[in-house]
């Protein structure tokens, strides 16, 4: 059946500097709003307030604690070169692995690394590192290595310059491709649930080959056509392909 599938570099920051920063901050407010209202200032009033303030350092330690298992570990090097960041324009727009891409997380986009890899990204300029995970493809601009987050880019002191020579450290255990600088591409002709009906379908496609893949927990066999590093020569297969009434898209193989 053929489905739809659905010592390490000093990191800035303290938690401590939160705490006394928090601890101020509901001083102040308590104050200004006695203040304002007298002693028979509204005790909800301040609790919305300081739930307020909660929800904000929340959210500015989400992707610190995200990433604490890999605060110790060394990893391994894989590559250095040029890091760019994204521009606001990006921020809402779908990323290659389905997710919204959020510039206030710590995430970044390679061209081949697997989906979900964990890095450590560290300035070679000034030594700052910080922790991302990959959820996009790219940068597509020459001599560059990876594309950051506002977030991460800001870690890295690199938001005014817009670039930085960078070294990147696997954290977690994934398969690295052949060649980390060069992207592969097919055409996915189809996806099934079984792999008996992959195989059928594949049996009479020239060049066909039949990829397990694991999405969202739920097993998928893909029918891919073809292998190219130019995107341009995977289009031209699918249009041929197409012409003989053989529907599909052109995807990255390493997505």
């Amino acid at each position: 059946m053929k489905v739809q599938e659905p010592s390490f570099p000093r990191k800035r920051g303290s938690s401590f500097a939160i705490g006394a920063d928090f601890k101020r901050a509901n001083t102040e407010i308590y104050r200004e709003a006695k203040n304002e209202f007298g002693n028979d200032i509204s005790i909800k009033l301040l609790h919305i307030i300081l739930l307020g303030i909660m929800i904000i350092i929340f959210n500015a330690c989400s992707s610190t604690r995200e990433f604490s298992e890999y605060e110790n570990i060394e990893g391994n090097f894989i590559e250095d070169g040029i890091a760019s960041w994204y521009g606001p324009d990006f921020h809402g727009n779908k990323t290659a692995n389905g997710e919204r891409f959020n510039t206030n997380e710590l995430t970044a986009a390679h061209r081949t690394l697997p989906f979900n890899s964990i890095l450590r990204v560290i300035n070679a300029e000034n030594s700052s590192s910080v922790i991302v995970r990959i959820n996009d493809r790219g940068p597509f601009v020459k001599n560059r290595i990876i594309d950051l987050s506002k977030k991460a880019a800001e870690e890295l002191d690199i938001i005014r310059n817009g670039t930085a020579r960078v070294k990147l450290f696997l954290l977690n255990n994934v398969e690295l491709p052949n060649n980390l600088a060069q992207p592969n591409f097919t055409v996915q002709v189809g996806s099934y649930k079984f792999m008996d009906d992959a195989i059928n379908f594949a049996r009479n496609i020239n060049d066909s080959r039949v990829v397990k893949a694991n999405i969202n927990e739920e097993t998928y066999f893909r029918v891919y056509v073809g292998k190219f590093i130019s995107i341009h020569e995977a289009e031209e297969l699918l249009h041929e392909l197409k012409r003989n009434g053989i529907n599909g898209f052109v995807k990255q193989v390493e997505n």
